[in-house]
């Protein structure tokens, strides 16, 4: 077998068969890598035989139309087809087209439409729906400079929420930022996790991203009375009350403890005409869900074996089987408690919504939308043939980690979202902005391309897979404005060269990022130069807090887990850490929002709010403020590359949710912050 028809089969399907990495070097991608992309792409590599199989394959997709193509609002319309077929178009609106297109520069061009939306288009025998897009992604509204904050929903307290932040608890922080003027809060991925496995808890790799985690639905939900009758009937008051007094969250006994109250409630439950509303426009995909669920909780429940679905027996495999149909009938009950959740979660989050809304934000929330879910839960089950089996994403080496990351988690597929007519990325998208002003696509380069490493490999041992971009990126536009939703998109690292301009042009807003707006000189760049089509923020769930940051608690972290290299105590890092403090105190003392000498590591508030006033003044279009640098905290809720050691999205705020930012600290933090949004950029 000739390794160059490998290449070539391997670039014609999107693989980049060569790599550059953080110091310039190139490395090429192994064929064993590249077969496993293309197995996972399903274009067999295995033989001569499968490799010309599969080219045949991809030229014959090439010649045909896909399901579905996209075009510009007010552009031409260009079609990779031959000749100048005569076309029928039929609007979304019931308006009809006719007409005969045109060859120009080698493609084939209609005539622009001005209506976006989705069209019925006819030509040269072949039908697609053809997604007329809008240039640009629904934006701030111009000539304002909103802020807003960014919570990890799970660290609010409230009393009554049982040891987990729950949607209840976001509306009570939401009203309270709206009344200091706040217009937006970012919050955490808010995806379906695994009621059968509440170990796995990290909202970066979920069961699935259409729909949502129950745990964060209010116990309360179905009425003050009837969570006391199901904490009566369950005994389990006293657990209930110790683990709200909890300083971490304790997610397996709290996940445990919030089903069995939820079980006891829908036992209670007689019906309602708005919950079957819910479950009927929930559809197939709904359906599908909570089947999983019932699915894998009866499976892994007898035989912890069985927690990934294709270790399933061969009739529960696929949603579409009969025995997963002849299941839902004999438990039909379970199927309805796992629809019922979604309904609680649902209209708890609606709510937390409408209720910021209602009291002032011009914005409202912004979700955030995890870059891929967990191989073994309930999206990849329900949508096999877009979702890759059998390679998961991660980053190559780098300076950070050396050897290279791998999340475990699955990404779709560009030859699935093309043969299935992007149906799945756009449920995705639709269910991401149901309840909110706006969303953050996470590790927005997924738009473009995603490093895959193969099952069982070393993170270096992947390729870059390439995505249809141009298409993404427009029905990101088209979604955004039907929804009325803002887009960012997470665009640091090291990004495909000229992805942050496809970005900007496109209307989604990228992130700067305090300690990373620094010259090839490390002086910290003036906010007044940062991008003004961004969001600005101190930092990230990521990255250390200010007050953190100042005082090295990263520093400490890394060294003590052992992740800053063998032998390595920190030492040098804390020492260029001394060179960034005094390069930041300096620029924010030009800024205008520092004086006086430079603060010691223990006045981590100080900075803060120093910090808060340097990144309100930013050009950019908007600027969050976390809920941690808010109230100066000292610990992140997330350190990179480790599962244990660290309390890793289990850190809950101080104060009640309700009440926190009037804190007379805090609420003194929040009034510079936005009397500094306030003041034009100079």
């Amino acid at each position: 077998m000739s390794e160059q028809e490998l290449r070539e089969l391997a670039q014609a399907a999107g693989i980049a068969v060569e790599w550059r990495d953080v110091n310039n070097r190139d490395h090429s991608v192994g064929p064993e890598a590249m077969r496993a992309i293309l197995a996972a792409l399903e274009l067999p590599a295995g033989s001569e035989a499968e490799i010309r199989e599969s080219r045949e394959t991809l030229r014959a997709e090439a010649r045909a139309l896909p399901p579905l193509c996209t075009a510009l609002q007010h552009r031409p319309v260009l079609l990779g087809l031959p000749g100048e077929p005569e076309f029928r178009l039929r609007l979304e609106s019931g308006a009809r087209r006719e007409g005969r297109a045109r060859q120009q520069d080698g493609l084939c061009t209609l005539p622009p439409v001005d209506e976006a939306g989705y069209h019925r288009l006819e030509i040269g025998g072949q039908e697609t729906i053809l997604a007329v897009c809008p240039q640009r992604c629904h934006g701030i509204e111009p000539g304002t400079r909103p802020w807003g904050l960014a919570a990890q929903l799970y660290s609010p307290h409230r009393r009554g929420d049982g040891g987990i932040g729950d949607f209840t608890g976001l509306a009570q922080l939401a009203v309270s930022a709206a009344r200091r003027g706040a217009d937006a809060i970012a919050i955490s991925p808010v995806h379906a996790q695994f009621s059968a496995d509440p170990e796995r808890f990290s909202p970066y790799a979920p069961s699935s991203r259409l729909f949502l985690n129950v745990l964060h639905a209010d116990p309360a939900a179905m009425g003050e009375e009837t969570l006391r009758a199901a904490l009566a009937e369950t005994g389990l008051a006293g657990e209930f009350a110790r683990l709200e007094a909890l300083e971490l969250v304790e997610w397996p006994a709290a996940a445990r403890l919030r089903l069995r109250l939820f079980r006891s409630i829908f036992d209670r439950f007689s019906g309602d005409p708005a919950f079957d509303r819910f479950r009927e426009e929930g559809g197939e995909a709904l359906e599908s869900h909570a089947r999983f669920e019932a699915l894998h909780g009866h499976l892994y429940g007898r035989d912890p074996s069985l927690w990934h679905w294709k270790d399933w027996p061969a009739e529960y495999r696929r949603p579409d089987a009969p025995g997963v149909a002849r299941f839902a009938r004999e438990h039909e009950r379970e199927v309805s408690f796992h629809a019922f959740l979604q309904w609680i979660a649902d209209r708890g989050l609606g709510e937390a919504q409408a209720a910021f809304r209602g009291a002032g934000a011009r914005i409202g929330l912004i979700a955030d939308l995890a870059v891929g879910t967990d191989a073994g839960g309930s999206h990849g089950w329900s949508r096999q043939g877009q979702i890759l089996s059998g390679v998961g994403v991660g980053a190559p080496p780098d300076i950070f980690s050396p050897l290279g990351q791998s999340w475990g988690i699955a990404a779709f597929s560009p030859r699935g979202l093309r043969d299935g007519g992007y149906t799945a990325f756009l449920e995705m998208l639709r269910a991401a902005m149901r309840h909110g002003g706006g969303v953050r696509i996470d590790h927005a380069m997924g738009l473009a391309r995603l490093w895959l490493v193969p099952n069982g490999q070393d993170a270096d041992q992947g390729a870059y897979l390439h995505f249809p971009v141009m298409d993404m990126l427009r029905l990101v536009a088209l979604e955004s404005r039907r929804n009325g939703a803002i887009v960012v998109g997470e665009d640091l690292g090291t990004l495909p060269e000229g992805f942050r301009e496809k970005l900007d042009e496109t209307g989604l807003m990228g992130l700067r990022v305090l300690y990373f707006e620094q010259g090839r000189d490390h002086r910290f760049t003036p906010p007044s130069q940062w991008s003004p089509g961004a969001v600005a923020v101190t930092t990230t769930h990521d990255l250390p807090t200010v007050a953190g940051w100042w005082k090295g608690r990263d520093i400490e972290w890394r060294a003590r887990l052992g992740l800053l290299g063998e032998g390595n105590d920190g030492s040098e890092q804390r020492q260029e850490r001394q060179l960034d403090r005094t390069r930041l105190w300096q620029a924010m003392r030009e800024n205008g929002v520092a004086e006086g000498d430079m603060p010691g590591e223990e006045e981590g508030a100080k900075v803060a709010t120093a910090a808060a006033r340097h990144v309100a003044s930013a050009a950019c279009a908007l600027a969050l403020l976390p809920m941690e640098d808010a109230l100066a905290l000292e610990e992140a809720p997330n350190l990179p590359g480790t599962t244990e050691g660290h309390p890793n999205w289990r850190r809950r705020l101080p104060g009640e949710a309700a009440t926190m930012l009037d804190q007379p600290e805090t609420a003194a933090r929040l009034d510079a912050f936005a009397r500094a949004r306030s003041q034009t950029p100079s």
